[in-house]
């Protein structure tokens, strides 16, 4: 499925409040989400029929839409229902679900104040993020010449297009290189995250230490695997971790909605194992995220 261009694909997706053909889930080319990045959106899993933590990713939409000053025409509630009719209609069991929210084509300028704002949500099969075969034994990534801006410069706790556009250019960066993946800094050097993941680093006396997201976004899956750890008597500290201290952690692993918990081999000159433990929380987590079907 992956192979088919994503508007070549069919079945339904629920567009401005109605499932639609997917072929006629059009916009105009002078949108201002287009052009000026007037656009939030969501990334979600779906395990066996069902999606791993709506609520909370509806949540964090209607957060972006209100930081981005976009008043959504439906309720948090409306959303939910439709990105589960949705998985149902296209029966989507294992994949991903992409709602969307943005401003249209009234007013071509930097102003939007009479634009229309749409809503969509897209679902399809979707298996993992990194090669299986490289996440055996653990991704590599360099280390970005972008940086995270300031949190003063940008709203760094949405997840807005506009904001990923330097995780574009880092991760081609990274491809071009030879690496699967690349690690971004803060606009003060430290350790930041991923593209589009958050990152974790595994200590010699066995506790996790992971970037205060000050300047990026606590992902839903972060926080979720700290609460795994915390579980297990894991030590988890949340701090400022300058590049340089990579020296000194023996294993490393990235988690976000697409990426779950992928272990990391190198970051730049930087060597790390797939140790147990990072595989035991990939474990648990794997465990937690279908327990409703084992049920």
């Amino acid at each position: 499925m992956e192979s088919i261009p994503y508007d070549k694909r069919s079945g339904k997706i629920w567009f401005n409040g109605k499932a639609v053909d997917w072929a006629d889930a059009n916009i105009h080319i002078l949108n201002h989400g287009l052009h000026y990045a007037s656009c939030v959106f969501e990334g979600e899993r779906v395990y066996d029929g069902e999606i791993f933590k709506l609520e909370e990713h509806t949540d964090r939409l209607f957060h972006s839409a209100r930081r981005m000053g976009i008043e959504v025409p439906y309720s948090q509630l409306d959303v939910n229902h439709a990105c589960k009719n949705i998985v149902n209609i296209q029966k989507v069991k294992n994949g991903y679900v992409r709602p969307l929210i943005w401003r249209g084509s009234e007013m071509m300028a930097i102003s939007a104040q009479k634009n229309k704002i749409h809503v969509a949500i897209a679902t399809w099969e979707w298996g993992s993020y990194f090669d299986p075969k490289l996440k055996l034994n653990g991704i590599k990534l360099n280390i970005s010449s972008w940086r995270r801006p300031a949190p003063n410069t940008i709203p760094w706790d949405t997840k807005a297009a506009g904001l990923y556009m330097i995780c574009t250019l880092s991760k081609h960066e990274a491809e071009a290189k030879g690496f699967t993946d690349s690690l971004m800094l803060d606009y003060q050097g430290n350790i930041a995250e991923a593209t589009g993941a958050n990152v974790f680093f595994k200590s010699t006396n066995g506790e996790l230490h992971t970037p205060i997201p000050d300047s990026f976004l606590d992902g839903i899956t972060r926080r979720e695997v700290i609460k795994i750890a915390k579980s297990k008597g894991i030590k988890v500290v949340e701090r400022k971790i300058k590049p340089e201290e990579m020296k000194d952690f023996e294993g490393c692993f990235l988690t976000g909605t697409a990426a779950e918990i992928t272990p990391v081999a190198q970051i730049s000159k930087f060597t790390f194992k797939v140790c147990s433990l990072i595989k035991d929380l990939n474990d648990s987590y794997q465990s937690l995220v279908r327990k409703k079907s084992a049920a």
